[in-house]
Formats: C-alpha cells, structure tokens, sequence
C-alpha cells in the first residue's frame, strides 16, 4: 500500500501533461497531480479503456491518445491541450520503456531505436512543443531518467544510454531557460510494478520504491518549494 503523502502541494488552476499516463508510474502521477488541484492531460497510446491501462479518468482528468513519436501528432496534441484548457503549467515526461539482455553487437537496430525513440524523442518532442507555453506560464518540466544511466554497464547499454540522454535534455533545458523554466529529472532504480514483480517475481519487493513515492517527488519539482531547483537529476532509489 502507498504510504500517506507527507506534504502538500496546492495545483489549483494549473494544467499539467503526463505523458506515459496508462502506466504504473505515469497513472500515479496523474493520481498525485489530480489530488493537488490540477487540470491532467493524460497522454498514451494506450487506451485507459485497455486492459493494460492502469489509468482511472475522472472529471479533472482528460485523456489525449497520442503517438509522442510523431512531431506532428506531438504539435497537434499541445495544440489541443491549449484550445482545451487555455494554459500549460507542468510537464511531466513519463513515457518510456526497457529493453535488455544483449551486448552491443548483438542488439538489433530496431531495438536500439524504439528505446530512442520511445525513451528520448518523446521527451525531446514533448518538451520542444511544450516550452512556449510553459514560458508563458512560467512552469517546469520534470523527465525520468534511471540511475542505471550514470554509468555503463553490461546489457542494456542502449536503455542506459537513452536516459542519460533524458539528463542531459534536462540540463539543456535548464540552462536555456534559466529563470523562466525549470526542468528537473529524477532517477529511479527498480520501481514496484506489477509487470517488474512479474519479471523477477524472487526479489526482496518490499526494497522497491512505489510508483506514488515517486509521483511525490514529481509533484515537489513542479512546486514552488522547489523555486529554486533547476537542472537536477534526483535519486528516487530507496532501499532499491
């Protein structure tokens, strides 16, 4: 069970995109978004109404099916969103995905571009799309990356490689915002997920960090008690 959120953040009047919204994480960060006030633009291919999706929809939230591969689909959804709601606060870049087992020279190609594609241009697109309102708004940006990505290891180098590529855009981001946008990213280790407990279902799981623990993390970079906080890249491991 999550445990009870701590402190509170007031989002009132604010409208937030979560992409990656069907999954473990991204629904709670919808969850904790929801909770505080905001408007919540959810975001995925895959339909709440999906078995897979982990996603509840209710009267604050409001559920865009979107390829965030796609620069176009991309423009158009920020677009709407703007229509929608007439502002933008926060962006969350959750979408992303894992893939490994294999040494560089037996990993497909095709394997090595989903993970950039589904890890980095989402977050690349997203954020290049989102900027102009959230400078209007003065808001900020917050992207996943992993702790796996501070550092090479033995295979899964292209997921590795792809989230340090979601530092570095966070910094970037940062740097050319500095004052107007912030952008921070956190970096979780093993996250309690039913599809992680179904792939090493003989790990200690009680050392996993929830995917709400992490939502509160989120929802404090978007805060104004992280006014000052920009260009970080923020450990969310836990006892993982």
């Amino acid at each position: 069970m999550r445990p009870q959120t701590s402190f509170e953040v007031d989002f009132t009047d604010t409208v937030a995109i979560v992409t990656g919204a069907s999954g473990a994480l991204g629904s709670a960060v919808v969850d904790r978004f929801r909770s505080a006030g905001a408007t919540v633009c959810a975001v995925d291919v895959v339909e709440p109404d999906d078995e897979d999706s982990l996603l509840e929809p209710d009267g604050r939230t409001h559920f865009y099916g979107t390829d965030l591969t796609d620069e176009a689909a991309v423009s158009g959804l920020v677009d709407e969103v703007i229509d929608d709601h007439g502002r933008l606060d926060h962006l969350c870049n959750v979408a992303g995905t894992w893939r490994g087992g294999q040494p560089i020279e037996d990993t497909d190609l095709e394997e090595f571009e989903l993970l950039v594609d589904v890890n980095l241009k989402t977050a690349f697109l997203a954020s290049k799309h989102a900027l102009p309102h959230l400078q209007e708004s003065e808001g900020s940006i917050v992207s996943i990356s992993a702790r796996s990505s501070l550092e090479g290891g033995e295979g899964d180098g292209p997921y590795r490689i792809t989230k340090a590529g979601i530092r570095l855009l966070t910094e970037t981001l940062a740097a050319e915002n500095e004052g107007v946008v912030r952008s921070n990213c956190v970096m979780p280790s093993v996250i309690d997920t039913p599809m992680n407990r179904e792939m090493m279902p003989d790990a200690d799981h009680e050392k996993w960090v929830d995917p709400g623990e992490i939502a509160d993390v989120l929802a404090f970079l978007c805060s104004d008690g992280a006014a000052v906080t920009s260009g970080a890249a923020i450990p969310v491991y836990g006892e993982a």
